[in-house]
């Protein structure tokens, strides 16, 4: 071979590579694989009980598996490549009134699959109480039924009636009726409620003894307290205050939700609620309860039995569930006593105007022979125009309104609610100190009423 043409092969051979270069790098790219993911089966559905199941996962890359709700959980919790693997999936039992749901999200190579879970709801009927109480004339009440499903009631006397008498699932207000009582012994009948295999009885007793209202007022609302022995307040109808001491004028005491441990500081016997003031550990414990229904203006009742002991402060008030500040909310006091200064009961009045504070509160003391040995009735009878409390029937505060449409003298033109508690020591009813002796000590409420004009 020449030399002028070897020359020329070796010029011309890098173009050549370079060509060939250029033409493999403008060549497409292959798609990634895609990749698939297979669960056997696609969905899960339990009942409420707690559940256990296994689902077959298979993907063409590395997966793992993630739960959205800590109440479903998996193992293992993830896989390989090409390898069908069971995934054990557990379900805790569901102890709430809804089905609930979840998701297993399976993720693999950038792609995801989903999983519904989905656990029904546990069976409910509960009704607010277990027993209504009527007095002898013709009487009706509310009580609250919560089912799962559809509901029906039925009542053993035809004294007793249920309306309405069946519902659907969810809440319902049912009121319960009894015509007047003229037999002259007691009587008692039972509402059984239904809903699906789930039954609940509420005991149903009318007394003998007529509830008599003021002239020119109607029972609207009140509590016997009929319930069994040992039983705690009704919270459909109360609420409890859940304090530590010194939260309200420097008293002693610890307000508990009725019972701390197993020392009860509300507690239902024989039909009377007693409030008990107790030691417990190094601490006193009480309990102050407020109804959960407001009335603007009516005529408000109970009969109470007082404590013994110096440091006890028992009162039967009201205040208003909004409307400022205290004083400017307003206070009616209804009845108020000191241990201290055993039997004698008092009524106050209390606003920006009027109040102890500053040494202007509306008072009137009365000695109450026997309020610490035995049952006696204090009063509100609250209109527009006026306050005046009672003990046993004989007026004993009367506030006026001045009708001046200002709140600081008369904020009482707005809901108020009844409330009931037994304070410890405090700025009066330790005035003079207290004696720890005379604990545990006892207020008792045989009843409390609301009347309102017809």
């Amino acid at each position: 071979m020449n030399k002028l043409l070897i020359a020329t092969l070796f010029s011309v051979l890098p173009l050549l590579v370079s060509s060939c270069s250029d033409s493999k790098s403008d060549a497409p790219t292959p798609p990634p694989a895609q990749v698939t993911i297979t669960a056997t089966p696609q969905s899960i559905t339990s009942g409420y009980d707690a559940f256990e199941t296994t689902v077959t996962i298979t993907s063409d890359a590395d997966w793992a598996i993630i739960s959205d709700a800590d109440w479903c959980t998996t193992t293992p919790r993830g896989g390989s490549k090409g390898i069908a693997t069971n995934v054990k999936v557990k379900l805790t039992s569901n102890g709430g009134a809804t089905t609930r749901t979840a998701k297993l999200t399976v993720k693999s190579g950038g792609k995801e699959l989903v999983i519904p879970v989905s656990q029904e709801a546990r069976p409910t009927l509960n009704v607010s109480t277990n027993k209504v109480g009527f007095g002898a004339q013709a009487s009706t009440t509310t009580i609250t039924v919560d089912a799962y499903t559809d509901w029906s009631a039925t009542c053993n006397a035809d004294w007793c009636t249920i309306a309405p008498a069946s519902g659907e699932g969810g809440s319902a207000t049912v009121t319960i009726s009894a015509t007047a009582n003229t037999t002259s012994a007691e009587r008692n009948a039972t509402i059984t409620f239904k809903a699906g295999e789930l039954t609940c009885d509420v005991a149903v007793n009318q007394y003998t003894d007529e509830i008599t209202a003021p002239e020119g007022y109607t029972l609207v609302w009140h509590d016997e307290f009929n319930l069994p022995n040992g039983s705690m307040i009704n919270t459909q109808e109360w609420y409890y205050d859940d304090w530590a001491p010194g939260y309200v004028n420097n008293e002693l005491q610890r307000y508990v939700p009725g019972k701390l441990g197993d020392e009860y500081t509300a507690i239902i016997e024989d039909g009377i609620l007693n409030i008990i003031a107790r030691k417990y550990n190094n601490q006193v414990i009480s309990a102050r309860i407020n109804t959960r229904q407001l009335w603007q203006y009516g005529y408000f009742e109970a009969r109470l039995k007082l404590p013994k002991g110096k440091g006890t402060w028992p009162a039967f008030w009201m205040m208003p569930a909004n409307g400022g500040n205290w004083p400017h909310c307003g206070e009616i006091d209804i009845m108020e006593e000191v241990g201290v200064n055993p039997n004698y009961t008092s009524s106050s009045i209390h606003t920006t105007t009027y109040n102890h504070m500053i040494n202007t509160q509306k008072t009137a003391e009365r000695y109450t022979p026997g309020a610490e040995e035995e049952f006696h009735i204090y009063a509100l009878e609250w209109t527009p125009d006026y306050i005046r409390t009672y003990v046993d029937g004989q007026p004993l505060l009367y506030f006026a309104n001045d009708g001046a449409g200002n709140d600081n003298t008369w904020p009482f033109n707005k809901p108020f609610h009844p409330i009931l508690n037994l304070a410890w020591g405090g700025d009066w009813g330790g005035w003079n100190g207290v004696n720890e002796s005379a604990l545990p000590a006892t207020y008792q409420i045989d009843y409390v009423r609301v009347f309102q004009k017809k």
